[in-house]
């Protein structure tokens, strides 16, 4: 992988950046995103953050061997905290955590969303977090995917500001409502997998008597995402 090639995972966020879009990623790792979108011309400016100095390091080396000095400026810090008001970011990108550490990122750096029209977030897990923190901070669902690369499935999801209240039901938030509708193979293939794991861990638990107070409210919680998925499948 690298700024001109990259992976199917991250191509198919970059496909989210579409016109000259002055874009935040969060995270950026190598910064082969941000060379992409430039090189592209779907990004006019970007600014790659990054906590880690290995990271850091690689993505200022990265944007220096493309001559993409002048349109990325690499920075080092947590989160949003990178983002500056004459930076005029309208689009933010945060690939490859966890959606719970995506969500703490959003909530930390709120200040920083104002005029922030586009959120593009790929989470490796936990996907509903941010599904959640949409619905509570009044961001609507633009657009969802799902794809397999390497044997894992990632979800991508595209928020903007709504015009009126956000009111996703639950299995809205916990399967992303335009995912609920197609029910692509891999959409349906990873949810067999999830129901089947918390099968077995219900039955690791339930062999081991007496079951304690917290294992039962484990399987119970687990029981009732066995449920959506049963429901959404059937």
């Amino acid at each position: 992988m690298n700024e001109e090639q990259l992976s199917k995972r991250l191509e198919k966020v970059a496909s989210y950046i579409t016109h000259n879009e002055r874009i935040a990623d969060i995270g950026s790792d190598h910064a082969y995103l941000p060379c992409f979108a430039i090189k592209n011309k779907t990004a006019s400016y970007a600014v790659a953050g990054e906590v880690v100095d290995g990271p850091f390091q690689s993505a200022q080396k990265q944007v220096r061997s493309s001559g993409l000095t002048t349109q990325i400026d690499v920075r080092k810090g947590n989160g949003l905290e990178v983002i500056n008001p004459e930076d005029a970011i309208d689009t933010i990108v945060i690939a490859g955590m966890g959606g719970t550490l995506i969500r703490t990122i959003l909530e930390e750096g709120q200040a920083k969303l104002t005029n922030v029209t586009k959120l593009i977030l790929q989470p490796n897990i936990a996907a509903f977090q941010l599904r959640e923190w949409s619905k509570k901070n009044n961001w609507t669902i633009k657009s969802e995917a799902i794809l397999r690369e390497d044997n894992k499935i990632y979800e991508i999801i595209v928020l903007e500001p709504a015009t009126e209240p956000v009111k996703w039901t639950e299995h809205e938030i916990f399967f992303g409502p335009h995912l609920l509708k197609e029910q692509n193979p891999i959409f349906k293939s990873k949810w067999r997998h999830e129901a089947n794991t918390w099968r077995n861990i219900i039955q690791t638990i339930s062999s081991n008597q007496p079951i304690s107070e917290d294992n039962q409210t484990k399987i119970h919680e687990l029981e009732h995402k066995i449920a959506l998925v049963e429901d959404v499948l059937k």
